[in-house]
């Protein structure tokens, strides 16, 4: 009878140790080092309305690369992939907040919806082109098999490389990798506990980390160049701007003044090199206007300097006092 006792509360304690379903997890790829954590967090705390303000950027293409994922993950030749791979980024980059986003991929059915509805086109340039790629995807299954208990983990892992085109010179000026990870594990006890099927969604799952740590480095080296927007006039010694709430501007925010470079044609180079511009004033934001991002703009009230006479044109406005 003792013994019996003994057997039955050794299985009742093995049944309570049974697994109940599969644990996920996914882990990013931190975008920082741990020094530059600190200092990012360090300006963030000390200047967050600088960080607020939005750059323009362009997105062309995000490509699906990996043969093993083009079969993995969506048909032979991968475009259903790499459409939800450029939607992954255009999402990630929307919820990060520092950046007016413009459309280049479908950019042909805009053409023709703007013809179709009779309107006249007027798309905004930008001087940054994002060109991307899945370039790394894999997959493993890993387990144990025991007496007792067993256990299988699906993990899945990818990288997205992109690159950043300067779009006057067609120059790559920048490239940027990011990678992630996700994976599933299920665990069974004595044949109780969770019985792991094929577990296609950490393929995306890692994708999206990948993508979002991808995004957290193109914000490191994009929000180190100064925001700058153009001067659309000066009128009773009152300077109007482009650029508004959407682009992280606000009442007392102060901006300084500059006057744009000389631009020289390089012979070594064969380029067009500009020249540094030379700060004339500050100004202080006073009042904001316009209904969207695109058609909104401040207006500022010089703080020191001089602009009176000065041809807007000449000027722009940068980050900063």
């Amino acid at each position: 009878m003792k013994l019996q006792l003994i057997s039955l509360t050794i299985v009742s304690a093995l049944l309570a140790g049974c697994a109940t379903g599969p644990v996920t997890h996914s882990q990013i790829e931190s975008p920082y080092s741990e020094a530059e954590q600190l200092a990012a967090q360090s300006a963030v705390n000390a200047s967050s309305d600088q960080l607020a303000l939005k750059r323009k950027i362009a997105v062309a293409r995000l490509s699906n690369e990996t043969t093993y994922g083009k079969g993995l993950l969506s048909g032979s030749d991968g475009s259903d992939s790499a459409e939800k791979i450029s939607d992954m980024f255009i999402q990630s980059l929307t919820n990060s907040g520092n950046y007016l986003i413009f459309e280049r991929r479908d950019i042909e059915l805009l053409e023709s919806e703007a013809q179709f509805s009779g309107l006249d086109q007027d798309f905004v340039g930008v001087d940054t082109l994002v060109i991307g790629s899945l370039t790394e995807f894999g997959r493993s299954t890993t387990g144990t098999s025991g007496f007792f208990s067993s256990t299988k983990k699906q993990q899945a892992t990818a990288t997205i490389a992109l690159r950043l085109v300067d779009v006057a010179s067609g120059q790559v000026i920048h490239s940027l990798r990011g990678s992630g990870i996700a994976s599933t594990e299920t665990q069974s006890t004595l044949g109780f506990g969770s019985v792991a099927s094929y577990d296609g969604s950490i393929n995306d799952r890692a994708i999206g980390t990948a993508v979002n740590a991808a995004v957290g480095k193109l914000d490191q080296y994009m929000l180190q160049k100064p925001w700058s927007a153009d001067v659309l006039d000066i009128d009773d010694g009152l300077i109007f701007i482009s650029g508004g709430q959407s682009q992280g501007l606000f009442e007392g925010l102060k901006l300084a003044i500059y006057t744009k470079g000389k631009q020289v044609k390089s012979a070594t180079a064969g380029t067009t090199i500009t020249l540094p511009g030379q700060q004339i004033a500050t100004a202080e934001v006073i009042q904001l206007f316009g209904d969207t991002e695109l058609t909104e703009g401040a207006i500022l009230r010089p703080l020191t300097g001089n602009i009176n006479g000065l041809n807007p044109a000449d000027l722009r406005v940068i980050e900063g006092d």
